[in-house]
């Protein structure tokens, strides 16, 4: 199959091109190098060149909390009209199936816990991502109305915070994971007794491994068919203070842990619930979190050494 993946180069798309690529597809990647998908003309342009029959919106501009506070409206922006020209181009071009990757931030900031996708419209987002949040929820909007109109075949699938080898260490636009990861190994390696790490340490958060992402999303385009959008995660919650322990054993960083409680804490409970992924395509995450914490730690001191 003609398969296009939108953001193929980036974290969860290249190993989702891994797999695509092991399974025998010919696999086109768009890259913001050569295809602005803001642009209408350059999206246009991609799917004239690729004339995929499957396409994976991985695509997207997005951050941790400091990243999202500091580009809301280039956030909504991009996100967008992003979601936008790729759901025109399907349309046009006859694609005979398109899967979405919206986001956790969509939910409302106080939605009941866990995460229930009829709950998806009970509220506003959390203020520090809602305008990514929302603009990813829109696009859930527009892919449920060229279904209707157009009967084009778009799915939305809503992954929790993902994480693992050849995640973004990058402190200024990191996840928390990776930041973690990196603040530990590096006052380690300095041999700094204490590292500050934002908020207070008890919200809450699901994290998926992305190996476990790339398994969910190719069963949804092999299996799922609908409009109703559905969520992808462990169903298991953690605070931010027990991971952040997590993270200091699997670093073996010795020293302390002080809270900075002027920044802030974001949303304060998130975790999902994922009957519908398991009911409608059988997807069940497989791997534990501290087994991933260990393995994204043993790729990062790797990767730093090359």
């Amino acid at each position: 199959m003609r398969v296009l993946v939108t953001g193929g180069a980036g974290f969860l798309g290249s190993r989702l091109v891994e797999r695509l690529e092991g399974e025998g597809h010919d696999v086109a990647v768009s890259s913001r190098r050569d295809h602005d998908l803001t642009s209408m003309e350059d999206t246009a342009r991609l799917f004239d060149e690729t004339q995929p029959e499957l396409v994976f919106h991985l695509a997207a501009e997005v951050g941790g909390i400091g990243a999202n506070r500091a580009n809301p409206g280039r956030y909504w922006y991009a996100n967008l009209m992003m979601g936008a020209h790729v759901l025109e181009q399907a349309r046009i071009h006859g694609t005979r199936k398109l899967v979405i990757a919206g986001t956790i931030c969509a939910y409302p900031k106080f939605a009941p816990v866990p995460f229930l996708e009829e709950d998806l419209w009970n509220g506003y987002p959390e203020e520090t991502n809602a305008p990514y949040g929302v603009a990813k929820k829109t696009v859930l909007v527009g892919a449920q109305a060229y279904r209707e109109q157009y009967g084009t075949n778009a799915i939305f699938l809503l992954p929790v915070n993902l994480y693992g080898p050849g995640d973004n260490f990058d402190l200024e636009t990191s996840h928390v994971i990776p930041a973690l990861i990196r603040k530990m190994v590096e006052a380690g390696e300095r041999g700094e007794q204490e590292v500050v790490l934002w908020g207070d340490g008890t919200p809450t958060r699901e994290f998926l491994y992305v190996d476990d992402c790339v398994e969910g999303l190719a069963l949804a385009a092999e299996h799922y068919d609908g409009a109703d959008p559905v969520n992808l995660g462990t169903g298991e919650e953690i605070a931010i203070g027990d991971l952040a322990r997590l993270v200091r054993d699997a670093t073996g960083f010795t020293g302390t842990i002080r809270w900075d409680t002027s920044r802030p804490n974001g949303q304060p409970r998130r975790r999902l619930d994922t009957t519908r992924a398991e009911e409608l395509f059988g997807f069940t995450a497989a791997v534990p979190l501290e087994e991933g914490l260990a393995r994204t730690v043993a790729w990062y001191r790797e990767s730093r050494e090359t």
